[in-house]
């Protein structure tokens, strides 16, 4: 008789392959797998459909006229034919690399700077208080100490979800009663791991709606306070993004760029219906580092980004499962 016990449990897919399924469904960016490329000659009538396709995908006006002038100046001395049916794709291809590959910056830890500060920053529902958790895991595994730091004082259950992830990777909480000033709190944060010696603050901030100059100025009165306790710090501002949200998420981005000085970015719920072109027209426009990106609510649902894994994704190449994270 064959038990539960008897059935080998199948070994889940890696964070790529199932970016790759999640994008895909529907068509993901709506080029599937490149096929319809294949022997075409990039010709107006081409254009408007790559063009309509990169729209659809959340790549924006800008960036989309970028990748079709690209594909143009790739292809004049290579015309698609018989002889060469992939050249259409490889173009895109390395069209959508040469925007990420830039931005695909790992976040370095200056080892020096104790503690070294990251604040994290974003709006209301944008899976940053979840980033901070799963931050926490990913520093830990890579054996260094972490406090985190409970800056959004005016949602109660921020500060709770906050002590969850604390408990879930054994890491001590900094947070006061609700309502206190959030730059005290995190001026305490770092005061409190400094004297410990932690390796990394990851700092809580409120859901700043990014169209309230109050709540912006309020996050820069965070910044102040903290270089108090050093220089330097935030030596990361890590803005968490939400992938669905599309063409919004670049405005999120130049408003709290503006204000504060983004240094890093993390994009969250690419499972949430996004098509991932935002990532392409953020890219192109700012030019800030891709920290992370995530899915899901489990800790190993968000990965440093790596940009030829992700354009795999988005256009629906293999993933190649051995170097698969």
């Amino acid at each position: 008789m064959t038990t539960s016990k008897d059935i080998p449990n199948p070994k889940k897919p890696g964070f790529f392959a199932r970016l790759k399924q999640r994008l895909n469904i529907g068509g993901g960016l709506g080029l599937g797998s490149l096929n319809w490329l294949s022997g075409r000659k990039l010709d107006a009538e081409l254009e408007d459909e790559i063009e309509e396709r990169l729209l659809l995908a959340d790549v924006g006006v800008e960036t989309t006229q970028h990748i079709i002038d690209g594909l143009r100046k790739r292809l004049k001395q290579a015309p698609v034919g018989d002889s060469d049916r992939d050249a259409l794709q490889t173009a895109l291809r390395d069209e959508l690399m040469d925007i990420l590959q830039p931005v695909a910056v790992p976040l370095k830890v200056d080892e020096s700077s104790r503690p070294f500060a990251i604040l994290m920053v974003g709006v209301n529902g944008s899976g940053k208080t979840t980033t901070i958790g799963k931050l926490a895991k990913y520093f830990k595994g890579q054996g260094r100490s972490v406090l985190l730091a409970a800056g959004d004082t005016y949602r109660a259950a921020a500060t709770e979800q906050l002590q969850a992830w604390g408990d879930r990777n054994s890491v001590p909480v900094i947070s006061q009663v609700a309502g206190s000033d959030p730059a005290a709190v995190i001026f305490d944060a770092l005061n409190s791991a400094k004297a410990r010696g932690i390796n990394i603050v990851l700092a809580d901030t409120a859901g700043r709606l990014q169209n309230q100059d109050n709540l912006m100025r309020e996050l820069q009165k965070v910044v102040r306070v903290a270089s108090r306790v050093d220089a330097d710090a935030p030596h990361e501002v890590m803005l968490v993004l939400d992938a669905s949200l599309g063409q919004n998420a670049l405005h999120q981005a130049l408003q709290f760029h503006k204000a504060i000085g983004v240094t890093g970015i993390t994009m969250t719920k690419l499972d949430g219906g996004g098509r991932g072109g935002i990532l392409l027209a953020i890219a192109h426009r700012m030019r800030i580092p891709f920290r992370f990106i995530g899915m899901g609510e489990q800790a190993d649902d968000m990965v440093p980004f790596d940009a030829g894994r992700f354009v795999d994704a988005l256009l629906n190449f293999p993933v190649n499962s051995e170097q698969d994270n």
